[in-house]
């Protein structure tokens, strides 16, 4: 990688982008999102764009160009992706960056190839990948080096994956497109049903947030919900519990542990003895819905421990990664 360039490390999310910079560690987290007029002009990026969500007007387009971890709209992540680079401080001067970008496993070559041009078109001078399990791992302090089986659990917005990592590397994984991203769908769903309440996917989100549970809460919680009848159409407010938005998650739940299952099914004795040891590792942001720990550890009887800092975990990795290339030389990609 060159000398005089900026490097930098992309958790390029299907919620956030997380950028890490050499040196100086986590410089930016923002919402994977873009807001374009119909000139194709940029209006906003990430938190700015966030905002406007479900209260623009029909010639401003808000989109989120990255969809199940991979990229769904090409020239759309293009722009966004600059934006983040050159805010993150990877742009200034005459040398172009370089990046190493965090990607689902699950993926395909095509899909692989697609994150690499739109970071080479958004500026960077080359651009690498890391596996976002391996990344996890490495930014949530796992001793990946280990002749040891350590179990990462990445809960994104668009994938969870789970993986067993030994010796720098990536013996089983398993990827579900069912994580985040649906749980707030899954609450959309429930009220739509339960309440014939339409809300969008901002205000289902903040119901995630603070009503959300993978297990019964010490005190259970009530807010108000506030959204348009389907019936008549008019505004229309409704009173939902903690209970009701656990029990709208339950699905969603139990395929993210039906892939932590499928994978220990498939982990050489050895290794799986060395996680039931050690116990299991979250990360992700869907590892910040409450008692999600609690609900793995009573569903597999196993530890289950969350990263000091889920959210950047992917990011934090791979800029370890980029600090000492020569150790984590097998987990990158250059092709």
């Amino acid at each position: 990688m060159a000398i005089f360039s900026k490097e930098l490390a992309i958790d390029l999310g299907t919620a956030n982008t997380v950028v890490y910079l050499k040196g100086k560690g986590i410089v930016l987290r923002e919402p994977s999102i873009i807001a374009i007029n119909t000139a194709k002009k940029i209006v906003a990026v990430g938190n700015e764009a966030k905002l406007m969500a479900g209260r623009a007007p029909f010639e401003i387009n808000i989109s989120q160009p990255i969809r199940d971890g991979v990229i769904a709209d090409f020239d759309t992540t293009e722009l966004m992706l600059d934006y983040f680079i050159s805010k993150a401080g990877g742009k200034r001067g005459i040398f172009r960056p370089t990046l190493l970008v965090g990607i689902p496993c699950g993926i395909t070559q095509v899909e692989k190839k697609a994150v690499i041009e739109a970071a080479i078109r958004a500026g960077a001078r080359q651009a690498f990948t890391i596996n976002e399990p391996m990344a996890a791992a490495i930014g949530a302090g796992l001793p990946i080096a280990e002749p040891r089986g350590s179990m990462i659990v990445d809960i994104g917005g668009g994938t969870a994956e789970v993986a067993v990592i030994s010796l720098r590397g990536i013996v089983v994984v398993r990827s579900t497109r069912i994580a985040g991203n649906e749980m707030t769908e899954a609450i959309v769903t429930f009220l739509k049903r339960q309440y014939s309440l339409f809300v969008g996917e901002t205000s289902a989100e903040q119901v995630k947030m603070k009503l959300g549970s993978a297990y019964p809460l010490d005190k259970e919680e009530k807010m108000e919900v506030r959204g348009r009848d389907l019936i008549d159409g008019l505004p229309k407010s409704i009173v939902i519990s903690s209970e009701e938005v656990r029990k709208a998650l339950q699905p969603v739940l139990e395929e993210i542990l039906d892939t932590i299952k499928a994978t220990l099914e498939i982990t050489p004795p050895e290794l799986a003895a060395d996680i039931i040891d050690r116990g299991i590792m979250l990360s992700g942001g869907g590892s910040l819905l409450r008692n999600i720990d609690k609900f793995i550890s009573q569903r597999t009887g196993m530890l289950v421990n969350i990263a000091e800092d889920p959210l950047s975990a992917v990011a934090i990795g791979a800029g370890k990664a980029l600090e000492d290339l020569d150790f984590f030389k097998e987990a990158i990609s250059t092709s």
